[in-house]
């Protein structure tokens, strides 16, 4: 036991987002002496305090104020005189948020974790300065998440160039906002902004939106937003953003090079990806270096090369996902107290929260199809009862499945409850589940899940409803 007593902790977990302090409260659950720094005032990470939290707080209010003052609720026999409070609605996100980080100190205290505060620096492989205390630790965790990319040459001042944490907390509805990147957090964000009454055009470099998503799932999203009234410039490059008085003027050419166009907006949103935190961390001092991505490599165990040293989140390999972060938090604890920690990252699920939402996990059909032989059912929402008597009829749910064994390699769906769907997709394929697997399975009648049953039934021909 001596051995023991020349750590401060048994382990120290850097960065309190969805991987950090699920790894530090399950490391606390597994009766590990577990401390957690954290340089914000508040737990939770990009996450909770800017990122997926309250964003979905103005998506689901804006939702409701579109259905309202663009005739959905009208057509369903509510009538409404409608004017948008935007400063409760901030209020609203601004509570919801508060309510979470402090459940999150709850659990930190419940659990017996040692918060921190201030931001960590390794001195070598075991120990670490947080703010001007030094502490060590015989396990640390690197789990310092992910911050926003930016645009060379252009300066994010949060009034008019605003990244996805300013776009949150904008003090009125733009006229004009120029959303840079066709991603997740452009498309999100700039349909609120866009459902509030803002003009939304979407400059995007590659020539479709939603990099990395399957490809019918890619045209038909576009279709959509198109028809919400988004503008896209596709393979479109931003070569500099000028802003005087107010205003931004962007200076846009095809991506291929060419003829060099300007648009004016009165808000700039630049959401182009994340890159790794490392910055400020002194990894060299503990005998690591990034990749040339700037993320730290691991093994199948989330091993860094150092020993006692291991990573997880945004700041490794792999899609950058709260739920990505959090599963590897549960398995890297596990890894420390002895026990196996697996995470499957073939089925980690992407969901985009628009209206409709955006859904899928495993293989898209191109990658699919590029290792073997694969056969695909569909089928679309607008023959989907609930959807049906919801009014929602945009969309579809695509299986995909191996040819030979039938087991479901991929499943997408565009859906207004398609990131809740994608759950049993995932649930199937953790599982080794075939097509008819899913299709024999009884589905409650009327739901929007039915239509995942018909696209298996589909996979080999014989959907119902269509």
């Amino acid at each position: 036991m001596a051995d023991e007593q020349q750590y401060d902790y048994d382990v120290l977990v850097i960065g309190a987002g969805p991987g950090g302090y699920v790894a530090a409260i399950r490391a606390a659950q597994l009766g590990l002496r577990t401390a957690c720094a954290e340089s914000r005032e508040t737990l939770g990470g990009t996450c909770l305090n800017v990122g997926c939290i309250p964003s979905k707080a103005m998506l689901h209010a804006s939702e409701l104020y579109d259905h309202a003052a663009n005739g959905a609720m009208a057509k369903l026999g509510i009538k409404t005189q409608v004017e948008l409070d935007l400063e409760t609605m901030h209020g609203q996100r601004r509570d919801a948020v508060k309510q979470l980080t402090g459940g999150i100190e709850y659990l930190f205290k419940k659990n017996k974790v040692t918060w921190l505060k201030g931001r960590a620096a390794f001195q070598d492989a075991h120990s670490v300065t947080v703010g001007d205390q030094r502490v060590t630790a015989r396990n640390i965790v690197i789990a310092t998440g992910s911050s926003v990319t930016a645009l060379p040459g252009v300066t994010i001042d949060q009034q008019v160039v605003v990244d996805s944490t300013g776009a949150l907390e904008l003090p009125r509805v733009p006229e004009h906002m120029v959303v840079i990147g066709g991603g997740v957090i452009g498309l999100e964000l700039g349909s609120v902004w866009r459902r509030l009454g803002a003009k939304v055009t979407c400059v995007e470099f590659l020539d479709q939106i939603l990099p990395g998503f399957d490809g019918d799932i890619r045209k038909e999203s576009n279709k959509i937003f198109k028809k919400q009234g988004i503008e896209f410039k596709l393979s479109t490059k931003v070569t500099n953003v000028a802003v005087e008085g107010g205003k931004a003027v962007l200076t846009l050419e095809p991506a291929q090079g060419g003829e060099a166009t300007t648009l004016e907006a009165d808000c700039v949103l630049v959401s182009i990806g994340r890159r790794p935190n490392t910055d400020g961390l002194n990894l060299e001092a503990a005998g690591l270096a990034t990749n040339q991505r700037g993320q730290v490599e691991i093994d199948h165990d989330f091993r860094t090369k150092v020993d006692g040293i291991w990573a997880i989140g945004d700041v490794v390999p792999g899609p950058m996902l709260a739920h990505k972060a959090e599963d590897e938090g549960i398995a890297v604890a596990e890894n420390i107290a002895g026990q196996h920690g697996i995470v499957n990252h073939d089925v980690i699920p992407s969901v985009v929260y628009t209206w409709p939402e955006i859904a899928g996990v495993g293989l898209t059909e191109e990658v699919a199809r590029e290792r073997g032989e694969v056969k695909v059912g569909k089928f679309p929402m607008m023959a989907n009862s609930r959807a049906k008597t919801n009014h929602e009829p945009d969309g579809f749910v695509k299986v995909i499945a191996d040819a030979k064994t039938d087991r479901v390699l991929g499943v997408w769906c565009i859906a207004t409850v398609g990131g809740t769907m994608i759950a049993q997709a995932a649930q199937a394929m953790e599982f080794g589940a075939t097509s008819e697997d899913i299709a024999y399975t009884c589905h409650a009648h009327p739901t929007h899940s039915e239509a995942i049953k018909e696209a298996a039934m589909a996979v080999t021909g014989k959907p119902i409803h269509i």
